[in-house]
C-alpha cells in the first residue's frame, strides 16, 4: 500500500472488541509515513513539523483540525512559535489502527 493509497482512504469508526495493531503491523506501515516516529510501546505515532513563525504553525494546526473533523479521527496537538507536534493514537482501542496512518498521510500532504 503506497502513501497515496492511505491519502485516498477514509477513517472508519473502530468497532468494539477491535484489536490495536501489533508492533509488527505498525512497523509495516511506518515506511508509508516518513518522519513519523513510533513510540516505545507501539501505541502511538508522532511527528514534529517546523515553521517560519507562529502564524504558519497556527495555520497548519487549523488545517490539521479541519482534516481531523472531516475524518472523525482526532490527534493530540502541541504547538507554539515555529513548531507543531502531532500525536496519533486510536483512543477507543488504546493503540494504533489504520486510521492513525491514514490521518498521518493526510497531514503530511498539507505540511
Amino acid at each position: 500500500m503506497a502513501v497515496t493509497d492511505l491519502v485516498q482512504k477514509k477513517c472508519v469508526a473502530c468497532e468494539a472488541g477491535m484489536s490495536a495493531f501489533t508492533r509488527a503491523e505498525a512497523e509495516a506501515l511506518m515506511a508509508q509515513v516518513p518522519g513519523w516516529e513510533l513510540d516505545a510501546d507501539a501505541r502511538s505515532i508522532s511527528k514534529t513539523f517546523k515553521f517560519k513563525d507562529f502564524a504558519q504553525a497556527l495555520e497548519f494546526v487549523n488545517n490539521v483540525g479541519a482534516i481531523a473533523e472531516s475524518e472523525g479521527h482526532h490527534p493530540d496537538i502541541e504547538f507554539g512559535w515555529g513548531k507543531a507536534k502531532i500525536s496519533l493514537t486510536t483512543h477507543a482501542i488504546k493503540g494504533l489502527s489504520e486510521n492513525d496512518f491514514i490521518l498521518a498521510a493526510k497531514i503530511d500532504k498539507i505540511a
